[in-house]
């Protein structure tokens, strides 16, 4: 199944700061921002446009249970999760799991762009947070 760069997710301690950095130094544009406390995410999340290619950024609101906030604590600020598009994701689950890839299952979810989402485990992806994503309420 084909592949395609959708987004890298940085995370990140102070989000006017670094959207300051993406618009200013990078020319990017805020294309949304929002705060999403659903159980697992957790996180305050602007959207920049650099040239058609999009960056997350992702600051943790609860710094007790935000994942966000773990990976600070673990591993600093910076890339958290590359995401990939597929053409259909139940498809792509398939895929994987003959190709003996876990999903960290309890991520999957429908974000409000209408993105359907899951993680793959990083125990099977050589470390990386990789996010496999579809759009299927879009032509």
């Amino acid at each position: 199944m084909e592949k395609k760069l959708d987004h890298i997710g940085v995370a990140v301690r102070n989000i006017e700061e670094s959207i300051n950095f993406y618009t200013n130094v990078l020319g990017g544009t805020l294309i949304d921002r929002y705060r999403s406390e659903a159980p697992g995410v957790e996180s305050e999340i602007a959207i920049i446009e650099v040239n058609g290619d999009r960056t997350e950024l992702l600051m943790p609101t609860n710094n007790s249970t935000s994942p966000i906030a773990r990976f600070i604590k673990q591993k600093g600020k910076g890339v958290h999760h590359i995401a990939y598009r597929v053409a259909n994701l139940d498809e792509a689950l398939v895929e994987l799991e003959k190709q003996g890839i876990r999903t960290l299952e309890d991520t999957l979810r429908i974000n409000k762009h209408g993105r359907r989402l899951i993680y793959l485990n990083p125990a099977d992806t050589e470390g990386t947070i990789i996010e496999y994503c579809d759009y299927p309420n879009t032509n």
